[in-house]
């Protein structure tokens, strides 16, 4: 009801025959099930409505990451495991002193050198290892919340030092956040930021009306979720839609062919050499422009959800809260756009209950 998407063909679909039934033949059940066949080919509804796809990401509200402050942040929190679990007196020398000194050398440089960077880096890297080595045999005295903790840093640890031998930026699953170490760099080559944190989602709008089809929090190519929600528009509304406004991303060549079984129009240029008729070349392109205008209006639901709705910075701290409220904030948005539609057209019957009635007395006043 929210989405707007009905299946009327499944709500007409013919109740099982009764047990009471007589059975039939495996002749007379063979022609019937062929019959059968017949008259669904022939009472298959035609492909209607437009299906909008697109992606974007959900940023979640953490500091932006540098491997040197990461790699600080985590040599703290071994710092507090460390001074937890060894009484006083009997705490291992940890440097800490020190190692806010290197730090606070490389982070209060304003334009510090690569060469400052891998010393910096390096030094970091060999305290964490020496409060690892502290804390390994100590892991069944701590607490759990520090258990965890203690992962985490273990899993940085190992992505920071294989960057670091390898001279690379990237890693798989690469840790971002402490706090949240299930947000992932999503690299969106957008002019504002190329690369966000939080979560990717993958929506469909019909008729205004926003759906998540895919929602995660690691990175993935959006033309693999087509599919997926296309089948989910024929089991909301009975049958497949008519044509489908996406991205250029979208046109793998499994799509086109998927598509082209079932009869779908997707938009985008044609595969091959335009044709040689200027004036059917002018007509697609003409086409494609006004299709490319109808798509805007995915971006249009994905700009009022950031703007208004709090989807441009998610501010909860755990994995299930944030998903629950991305979901809540398109729940919100299709509740509104419906309360909308209703309020319109209780106005308008009220205008011509009005106008009747004022027609009415103005009759009876002529007479």
């Amino acid at each position: 009801f929210i989405a707007g998407r009905r299946n009327p063909y499944a709500e007409n679909a013919d109740d099982d025959p009764p047990d009471s039934a007589p059975p039939d033949t495996p002749s007379e059940g063979t022609a019937k099930s062929a019959d059968t066949q017949e008259l669904n080919q022939m009472e298959q509804p035609a492909n209607r409505g437009t299906l909008i796809l697109d992606a974007t990401c959900i940023p979640q509200d953490i500091r932006y990451p540098t491997d040197i402050s990461l790699l600080n942040e985590a040599r703290e929190r071994l710092e507090g495991m460390i001074d937890r679990v060894f009484p006083k007196g009997r705490k291992p020398r940890s440097y800490r002193k020190i190692a806010r000194r290197d730090y606070l050398r490389y982070a209060k440089n304003r334009r510090p050198s690569l060469k400052l960077l891998r010393k910096s880096l390096r030094k970091q890297l060999s305290y964490i290892a020496r409060n690892l080595g502290y804390l390994s045999d100590v892991k069944a005295n701590l607490s759990l919340k520090d258990q965890k903790q203690l992962q985490v840093i273990e899993v940085l640890y190992t992505q920071q030092k294989q960057m670091y031998e390898q001279g690379s930026k990237r890693v798989t699953d690469r840790i971002v956040s402490l706090s949240q170490p299930w947000v992932r760099p999503i690299v969106r080559g957008k002019a504002k930021a190329a690369v966000e944190f939080g979560s990717k989602m993958a929506a469909s709008l019909v008729n205004g009306y926003l759906r998540i089809d895919r929602l995660s929090w690691d990175n993935f190519q959006e033309g693999i979720t087509l599919q997926e929600s296309v089948e989910s528009y024929r089991a909301d509304t009975g049958v497949y839609p008519e044509r489908i406004l996406a991205d250029k991303v979208y046109r793998n060549r499994e799509n086109l062919q998927y598509c082209k079984e079932r009869g779908i129009r997707i938009s985008g240029p044609k595969l091959g050499r335009p044709p040689k008729d200027k004036k059917l070349y002018r007509q697609q392109l003409l086409e494609e422009r006004r299709e490319s205008g109808e798509r805007n209006a995915v971006e249009s639901a994905f700009g009022v959800g950031k703007r208004r709705y709090s989807l441009n910075l998610v501010m909860e701290r755990l994995r299930e809260t944030s998903e629950v409220a991305i979901h809540v904030c398109v729940l919100t948005m299709n509740l509104w756009r419906r309360l909308k539609e209703l309020l319109f057209v209780l106005l308008r019957r009220t205008l011509q209950a009005a106008i009747g009635y004022i027609k009415l007395v103005y009759s009876i006043g002529m007479s």
